[in-house]
């Protein structure tokens, strides 16, 4: 491939302007109700909301870290409305809108991050895998859980898609590339969907690679599409597309969602060190939110009393989300060592009983203490 063929400008697919203007496009059809676009917009402002109040929490000392999903919200809340309740995700560890569209409780998203428990929701229960944080991890667990699918012949037009996410850091993983391979050879019903915010903690995305992200599928024998991340009904329509096309046994696909972190990596972090605040105010005027609100307002279909009653309900969850937090039970000492192995195991046994003795002689002192 000659460097011009590999610095050509990558197809875009986008439904909703940044002005709010409705786009049609020949290969992702979108028909959608104006109720199902005020849903949508819903979505999109109490997930945000959600995640303002978890940073602030984490400000005030109430969780340990907080990863931001600022700026990613239509890609997830479009590409989670997409799936069916059979189908399956194994997401990162930021994907806090796709876990609300599965119904996994904002309180529950937050007791992982306070530390007070080694989970916060049963995956079983909303087929929303528990978070990952080691980078890429999730691809391999998903390739394997839609390998299983397809041999227990879950799959057919009613059939069961996996879905797995992750950021564009993770496409320089050597899991994430082997779960492209084993998901081609296999045929694997999974979707790959990358959310690429253009920046792996500091480094962005020219220094990771020198194509466009999706074009990564071709070489491993699958389709890829990149999306406008910031559209959410390009997210819907692709991400229902490309489950559609897994669980019909046409194999993986991957999804490049093109957006931007507007916030840090985590709490942890500080963005003004390595990005300039140009980039991030050329992506304000792309905002998620704002163009569903344009598309709604330039087509009559919200009112000011509709666009109130949504900002009333997003205080009334952050309030919620506040004092859901704060009374979080702290877990036991000993828990950490329940639920690492589903059976008894030795040196878990014998390490919790050195812990408990080393924990009761902590009361024995201060009883000593107190004659």
């Amino acid at each position: 491939m000659s460097n011009n063929t590999a610095q050509e400008e990558p197809e875009l697919v986008q439904l909703l302007t940044p002005e709010g203007k409705l786009k049609d496009h020949p290969d992702y059809p979108l028909d959608i109700s104006a109720e199902d676009v005020r849903a949508l917009y819903r979505d999109l402002v109490l997930v945000r909301r959600i995640d303002t109040e978890a940073v602030a929490l984490q400000r005030q000392g109430e969780l340990g870290l907080w990863a931001s999903l600022l700026g990613q919200e239509a890609a997830q809340i479009g590409s989670g409305r997409a799936l069916r309740p059979d189908d399956v995700v194994f997401p990162s560890y930021r994907e806090h809108g796709v876990a609300w569209c599965r119904g996994v409780a904002p309180r529950a998203l937050l007791s992982t991050w306070r530390g007070t428990t080694n989970g916060g929701w049963d995956p079983h229960e909303h087929n929303f895998h528990l978070y990952t944080i080691v980078i890429g991890a999730q691809t391999l667990h998903a390739t394997g859980y839609a390998m299983g699918v397809q041999r227990d012949g879950a799959v057919g037009e009613d059939g069961t898609a996996v879905i797995a996410y992750f950021g564009d850091g993770a496409t320089s993983q050597g899991d994430t590339n082997e779960a492209f391979n084993f998901a081609a050879v296999n045929n694997a019903p999974v979707v790959f969907f990358c959310q690429n915010n253009q920046w792996a903690i500091s480094e962005p995305s020219e220094r990771q690679a020198r194509v466009p992200l999706y074009r990564r599928a071709a070489g491993f024998g699958f389709p890829g599409v990149r999306i406008d991340g910031n559209d959410v009904f390009a997210s819907l329509a692709v991400t229902r597309a490309a489950l559609q096309h897994a669980r019909e046994g046409q194999g993986p696909m991957l999804v490049e969602a093109f957006t931007y972190r507007m916030g840090a990596h985590t709490t942890n972090d500080d963005p003004t060190r390595y990005r300039v605040s140009a980039e991030l105010e050329e992506w304000k005027a792309k905002d998620p939110i704002a163009r569903v609100r344009a598309y709604l307002d330039g087509e009559g279909l919200a009112d000011d009393a509709f666009f109130a009653s949504i900002d009333e309900e997003a205080d009334r969850i952050g309030e919620d989300l506040r004092r859901d937090c704060r009374a979080l039970p702290d877990p036991e000492p000993l828990d950490i060592f329940r639920e690492v192995y589903a059976e008894p195991n030795v040196h878990i046994d014998r390490q919790r009983a050195e812990f408990a003795d080393y924990l009761a002689s902590f009361e024995d002192a201060a009883a000593e203490g107190a004659r």
